[in-house]
This record gives C-alpha cells, sequence and structure tokens, in this order.
C-alpha cells in the first residue's frame, strides 16, 4: 500500500477507535458512577424503594420485560423499620428526611443579608449517621426548634437562643435556634424528628431506612433483603446513590444516550472505514492480479491483504483507544458544566474503552479489507487486470439485496416516525438516517451514474474539453466515486438531521409555550421552589383575576399499541384556573375536569385513539402506578408537556411540595407576594418563553455532542476518503499527461470533479436529511414546517465543500508537478 494511502487509512482508524471509545468511558462512568458517600458512611445499608418502574409481560421463552428510571425519590415506609431491625448485628435504623429550606430572615443584624441562603433539613435523629455534636445549646425539643451547625451559623451570625425566620413549603415561620452543632456537614438544619416528618408531606414515608450496625457487628444485606422484600438495599458505593439521587438520574441517562450515541457512532465508523479501505483495496487491484498470473492462491492474497490491515490497524488503533479518555474526560467535563449531567458525577476511566475500541476498530478494519479483497483474490488473473483498468459497470448481486434491504427498513422507520410520533418518533431519527445511508453506500454507484448526468451536462455546455473529461471520468469510475461520496452524504445527512431537529424542536417548543401562555406575568422562585401558600395568597390579592399553581415532573406510560414498551413523559401539575391562563390548544373536553381527582390531559401525540372519558394508566414520578380518566385531550405537547395532572396529585408524589410557577392574570400589585416569600420574583411572559426554549436548547446538548463527536470523524473520512481517492489516480493522470493532456486542463478537469463528486454528495445528504426531518416535523413536533437557520446550513456545507476541495486538490498537484510524467 502506498505511503500516502497508508497514512490516510491509518488516521480514519485512530479517530475512529478515538470517538468509539470516547463513547465507552461515558458508558463506563454511567456504569460506574456513585455518589458520594458522606452522611452514610457509617452505615451497613441504606434501604429505599426502587427507582425504577418496571413492567413484565409474557412468561417462558416469550417473556419480555423494559425499565424506565424515575425523576422522584421512591420513599420507603417507616414501618419496615422494626423488621430491620430484628435483622442480625443491626444496632439502629433511622428514618431519614431530607427538605430543602430558605433562610427567610434572622433575628441578627448580621444575619439579616443571607436571607435567600437555601439550607437542608433532617431530623435530629440522622445527627446519629454523621459525628455530629453540639457545640452549644440543646437538642430540639419542640415543633419550633431548629439545631443550625456550626459554619452556617457562623455566617448567619447566630448564636444559640436566637430567632431564625425559615421558608418552607407554607409561609415563612419563626424558629427558635436551640443549639449549634458541630462536626456535621456545613449547610445542614435538624428539627424533631416528628417536626420534619410533617414537614416532609409523608410522615409515614421516609426518603431511606438507614441501618447502622451494633458496636463490632456485621450485618448481612441478604438478610436486609430478605426482611423488606421489595425494596432496594444499597450497600457500598451504592449508598451514595440514595444519598445523591441526582447521580442516579444522572446515570440512567447518560447510559442511555451515550449507548444510543456510540451504537450510531460504530455504525458511521463502519460506513466511514468501509468505503475507505475499499478505495485501498481497489488501488491494488492491478497488483494483486499479477500476483494471481504468477501463481498465488485466493487465500493467499487475502492473507496478504490481512496481514497489511492488521499492521495498519492495531497501532493506530491502540493509539486512538488511548486518545478515547482524554476525549471521553472533555465530553464528561463538558456535559457537567452545561448541566447535561449533574455536579458530583464521577468520571471512570479504564483500560477497558481503550481495548475495546480498539479492538472493534481492528475487527472493522480487517473485516472491510477481506470482503474487499474476495472478489478480486477469486477472479481469474486476466479479468483483474481488465478490473484494474476499467471498474465494472454491473453492481454485485449481494451489493444490491444489501442495499434494498435497508432501504425498505428505512422506508419502515420512515413510517413508524410519520404514525408513533412523541419519544418512539425522536428514538427512531438516528436510525432512520443511519439505515438511508447505508442504502446509499450500497446502491452509490446508481447514485454516482444518476448524479453524473445531472451535474456533468452543465459542466460540458460550459467548458467542452475539461467538462467532459471530468464527466467522462466520474461516469466511468462510479465504483471508485460511491465510495468518495457516502461521506459527503454522511455528513450533509447527519449533521443536518442532528442539529435542524433540535433548533425545530426547540423553536416548535417555545413557539407553543409563546401562543398557549395567557398569563400576562408569570412568578417564580431564584431558590428551590414557590411555596405552595404563595398560590394562595396571590388568589387573595386585589386585581388578579386567575392564578394557576404549575408543579412540573416526569411520569411513565407505555407506548401506544406496544404493551412491552414504555416511555417517560414530561408531565405538569395544574391548580386553579388553568383555562383561563394558558391554552395548550384542547382538541377534545376541557381542562376544568382536572379539578376532579383521579383525572388526565393527554397531548394528542401520546393519547392516539385514546378519547374523552377513557382511563389510561402510568406512573407517577415516584413510581406509584395510577389509573386516570382522560377528561381532555390538546395538541401543544411540547410546550406544555405531554400529560397535564392535578396539581395535589404530582405534589403527593414528588421529592417537595413547592411549586415550580404561578401564573398570573391581572393588574394587580405582586410586591406584597415578591416581599413576604424570600426569592420570589416576577417574569413576563416573553421570558417565560425564552426561559422554556432555553430549557429545550439544553435538553438538546446531549444530541449537539453526538454531533460535534461523530460529526468531526466523518470530516475526517471526507477529507481522507477523497485524498486517497486522488492519490490512487496516480496512473490515469499520469497516462493522460502523456497523451497531452496539460497539466492546468487536468487541474480544471479535477476541480469540476470536485464539483460533480461533493454536488451528488450534498444532493444525496440533503434528500437523506429531508426526508428524516420533514417526518421529525410531523411525526414528533406536529409542525409541518421546518427550522432551518441559513447560517448553520451554510456552515455544514462550507465545512464539507472546503476540506474536501482541499483534500482532492493537494494530492492532485503533488502528482502533477513534475515536468516530464512517467508512470511507475
Amino acid at each position: 500500500m502506498r505511503k500516502g494511502i497508508a497514512f490516510g487509512v491509518a488516521a480514519a482508524l485512530a479517530v475512529a477507535a478515538m470517538v468509539l471509545g470516547a463513547f465507552g468511558v461515558l458508558i463506563e462512568s454511567g456504569v460506574r458512577a456513585h455518589g458520594a458517600v458522606d452522611r452514610y458512611a457509617s452505615a451497613a445499608a441504606a434501604v429505599h424503594g426502587e427507582q425504577s418502574v418496571t413492567r413484565v409481560t409474557g412468561s417462558g421463552d416469550n417473556k419480555n420485560s423494559e425499565s424506565r428510571p424515575l425523576v422522584e425519590p421512591n420513599r420507603v415506609p417507616t414501618a419496615d423499620a422494626a423488621a430491620l431491625k430484628a435483622v442480625a448485628g443491626v444496632g439502629d435504623v433511622v428514618a431519614d428526611y431530607s427538605l430543602p429550606v430558605v433562610v427567610a430572615g434572622s433575628g441578627s443584624q448580621a444575619g439579616a443579608g443571607a436571607a435567600g441562603t437555601t439550607l437542608t433539613g433532617h431530623g435530629w435523629d440522622s445527627a446519629k449517621l454523621t459525628s455530629t455534636t453540639l457545640a452549644s445549646g440543646h437538642a430540639p425539643t419542640s415543633s419550633q426548634d431548629v439545631v443550625l451547625d456550626a459554619k452556617t451559623a457562623a455566617g448567619l451570625g447566630i448564636r444559640a437562643g436566637a430567632d431564625l425566620r425559615l421558608q418552607l413549603g407554607g409561609e415563612p415561620q419563626n424558629f427558635l435556634v436551640s443549639g449549634i452543632s458541630a462536626g456535621g456537614p456545613a449547610g445542614t438544619l435538624y428539627f424533631t424528628q416528628q417536626q420534619a416528618a410533617t414537614l416532609s408531606g409523608h410522615a409515614d414515608r421516609a426518603d431511606a431506612l438507614v441501618v447502622l450496625p451494633a458496636a463490632g457487628a456485621h450485618v448481612s444485606a441478604s438478610a436486609l433483603r430478605a426482611a423488606v422484600p421489595g425494596l432496594d438495599v444499597a450497600t457500598g458505593a451504592a449508598r451514595g446513590d440514595v444519598e445523591n439521587p441526582a447521580i442516579q438520574n444522572g446515570r440512567y441517562d447518560n447510559l442511555g444516550s451515550a449507548g444510543t450515541l456510540g451504537g450510531v457512532g460504530l455504525l458511521v465508523a463502519l460506513l466511514v472505514v468501509s468505503g475507505l479501505l475499499e478505495l485501498s483495496v481497489r488501488d491494488r487491484t492491478r497488483e494483486l492480479a499479477v500476483m494471481r498470473a504468477v501463481g498465488a492462491t485466493p487465500r493467499q492474497v487475502r492473507r496478504v491483504i490481512v496481514r497489511e490491515m492488521l499492521r495498519i490497524a492495531v497501532p493506530s488503533a491502540l493509539l486512538g483507544g488511548v486518545a478515547s479518555l482524554g476525549l471521553g474526560a472533555a465530553l464528561k467535563a463538558w456535559m457537567t458544566s452545561h448541566g447535561v449531567l449533574p455536579a458530583g458525577y464521577a468520571l471512570a476511566l479504564s483500560p477497558i474503552p481503550v481495548f475495546g475500541s480498539a479492538l472493534v476498530t481492528v475487527l472493522a478494519a480487517v473485516g472491510t479489507g477481506w470482503l474487499a479483497s474476495r472478489r478480486v483474490s477469486k477472479i481469474k488473473p486476466v479479468q483483474a487486470l481488465g478490473e484494474s483498468a476499467v471498474e465494472p459497470t454491473r453492481l454485485p448481486r449481494w451489493r444490491v439485496i444489501t442495499g434494498s434491504v435497508f432501504l425498505v427498513f428505512g422506508a419502515g422507520m420512515l413510517v413508524l416516525t410519520f404514525t408513533a410520533g412523541g419519544q418512539t418518533a425522536a428514538s427512531s431519527v438516528a436510525g432512520l438516517v443511519v439505515s438511508l445511508m447505508w442504502a446509499v453506500a450500497l446502491l452509490g454507484p446508481w447514485i454516482a451514474r444518476a448524479g453524473v448526468r445531472v451535474l456533468g451536462a452543465p459542466l460540458r455546455r460550459l467548458w467542452p474539453i475539461t467538462g467532459d473529461l471530468a464527466a467522462t471520468s466520474a461516469r466511468a469510475a462510479a465504483v471508485r466515486m460511491a465510495a468518495v461520496i457516502t461521506p459527503i452524504a454522511l455528513a450533509v445527512s447527519f449533521g443536518g438531521t442532528q442539529l435542524f431537529a433540535q433548533t425545530t424542536s426547540a423553536n416548535a417548543t417555545s413557539a407553543e409555550a409563546r401562543d398557549g401562555l395567557l398569563a400576562t406575568r408569570v412568578l417564580t422562585s431564584s431558590g428551590p421552589g414557590v411555596p405552595h401558600a404563595a398560590y394562595d395568597a396571590a388568589k387573595k390579592l386585589p386585581g388578579v383575576s386567575d392564578v394557576t399553581a404549575v408543579k412540573r415532573t416526569t411520569v411513565v406510560m407505555p407506548v401506544w399499541n406496544l404493551d412491552t414498551s414504555l416511555q417517560s413523559l414530561s408531565a405538569q401539575g395544574l391548580e386553579g384556573g388553568a383555562a383561563a391562563t394558558l391554552d395548550p390548544k384542547v382538541t377534545a373536553g376541557s381542562l376544568a375536569g382536572l379539578n376532579a381527582p383521579g383525572t388526565v390531559a393527554l397531548s394528542t401525540m401520546v393519547a392516539h385513539d385514546t378519547k374523552v372519558g377513557d382511563v389510561r394508566q402510568l406512573w407517577l414520578g415516584d413510581g406509584t402506578q395510577v389509573t386516570l380518566k382522560v377528561v381532555a385531550l390538546y395538541d401543544r405537547g411540547l410546550g406544555f408537556g405531554d400529560v397535564l395532572l392535578p396539581r395535589d396529585l404530582v405534589a403527593a408524589h414528588a421529592a417537595t411540595s413547592l411549586d415550580d410557577d404561578l401564573l398570573v392574570n391581572g393588574t394587580g400589585d405582586l410586591s406584597p407576594l415578591t416581599a413576604e416569600f424570600t426569592g420570589l420574583h416576577t417574569a413576563s411572559a416573553a421570558d417565560y418563553g425564552s426561559a422554556l426554549s432555553e430549557q429545550a436548547h439544553r435538553d438538546g446538548l446531549m444530541g449537539l455532542i453526538a454531533v460535534v463527536a461523530i460529526a468531526g470523524f466523518i470530516l475526517i473520512g471526507v477529507v481522507t476518503t477523497l485524498g486517497v481517492a486522488t492519490a490512487s489516480r496516480r496512473r490515469e493522470l499520469t497516462l493522460l499527461r502523456l497523451i497531452g493532456a496539460t497539466r492546468d486542463q487536468l487541474l480544471h478537469a479535477l476541480r469540476l470533479e470536485t464539483v460533480i463528486i461533493i454536488g451528488v454528495g450534498t444532493l444525496a445528504g440533503a434528500a437523506v436529511a429531508g426526508v428524516t426531518l420533514i417526518a421529525f416535523a410531523a411525526g414528533v413536533t406536529g409542525l409541518p414546517m421546518l427550522s432551518i437557520p441559513p447560517l448553520a446550513c451554510a456552515g455544514i456545507l462550507a465545512a464539507v465543500a472546503i476540506p474536501g476541495t482541499a483534500a482532492v486538490m493537494l494530492p492532485a498537484r503533488r502528482i502533477l508537478r513534475r515536468r516530464s510524467p512517467r508512470i511507475e
């Protein structure tokens, strides 16, 4: 293999291993990531409810199951503490409650400026979990007593015996700081155990039952599980997941996203690498034919190719695998800084992604090289020599059949995207693009010939000599051209689909929220949430006509017509005059029905054949299964969530009873509310819509990572493939010089041929992206229009055209720079 071609193949394989390994780092981090074990460090185990919903159908060999994570804590009954205490070696069981508390003011003038500080409240029994001691004062004994940690007390300028005004779920209240604690975590506030249970809103259910061992005793995890069947017993590092539930939720999301993107990245890498290696093998057709002519067997020929691929692929893949650790760490850091992953999410680095990505890359390279050399090694030497000069005009039967299968599979996914809607349609977009691109790659020679006919005609008219030379050369080398246009089409289709699907979804979300928000003002909080007491107070203000309390969550519901498949859906709990403050574009029923318990409203994207009056089963945020009556159907699911529920039902199964927003109609003065409730502030309807649009963009950051990482690899594949294809034409270009073509004529013909190649690839990619985006817009957003920013579109085209042209012309100038050409 020529040095230049070998270098291009090695570079592409190294980048492929690096991209695959980076996603492997994210997957491994998701598998191994656990929250920090701080407060539960002395515990033998933390017992909590399962943080996922699992649906099992069928039995025996037909048994199927699927799980979805929960976003709210699945609390555990405090009555189970007795069964845990009976297990051998258990010294004590602490019912742990955690609730956000906002400092609304203090009796100390020094601490007056600390209003708005957010603390975490626990019951006093939870002090046993850490080395907490009383530095001064006494433990809380009444419902109005609290113990504050020393660091926070010093920051607030508070001593034992001082008053402290706190804001929880209701109106701000005055508490007495009965004591100052030392040795425990900062930002901690302790109530009496009974008061913490009452304030949590779930007195009979704790966030976790923390098992403390007796002195010198060992507690069996299996015995704990047997004592409380149906609950999850976390030991070791898994205790950190119970203490930091955001880490566990982030792990679920990261595993799902990284796994999907890793699979797409693998298919893309195979697509790019296969075309590149096919070109490198075709460049050696004449050499392989000579080997056959002098007596080499087909097996010997294939062995030569495989050994050569191994020599190139192994070091390249290992180098890319090692580099993947750095890329994976950079991706993780970027995701954490942009809120895709929670703070404290640990990075796991090990040799597994290095060797895993290297092994996959080597197998892909060797397998592709073996397949590319298989036909050349089997045909007769004379025929092989002929094909080294002129490509075959007919496609192999296996290529036509396989390409047709991918085309049919893509058509099926296209129908699914149109009809299923919701998350099912969104998740099928990447598979739809890859399926259609594999069909383009396999049937590429047909596409290449058709593209040459379309683009070659105007070039022949404008430049009769060089235009005809470019078009004839491209048409004669349809197989080579197909291998070149595939990565170009892939770059345009994949980059355009991923990027413009996000812009379409974000703009649709913003448009629906903007058009459907009837409230004139919105009350939000800079703290953990809006106390529900603010809702009651807002209704009493003069000049306020309508108020709606909004509490967001995520529910799990079976996919329409697929009993074994579950989907996580955004949901909102509403209380008050929702019909006057928001318009989700109700198509049947009325939002007034949500004032009754046991009701639900569904967007048309997830309702499908459901009618008003039907019942639907779903799981609330903490995993509680409910059957609800459908009272309304609406169209604006992106702007207001796919599920609307009574607010009290959502709050009863959420981490806190705090609301997210209050939607207000009227001209009344809201300053009494913002003065009474710490952190509460007013936003206009336009600001509220902008915030939702920004959130939609943040939700799509993982997809943006995919665009940057995978599209970057594709662009490198484009440059490498075009460079290899041009370098492999040394003999052809030299022969044209010998028969009279000038250097300028050949360079001009190559520029025109590059226009044909990039043009055909861009048109093929645009066609795939267009079909996919139209299906996405219709199936996911429900809107017939796409949002394609012109600058972003021009950027994608320029990112393909500029380096692609350079990859052709730079090696071509080097080949044609000799004054006296000779065939080597």
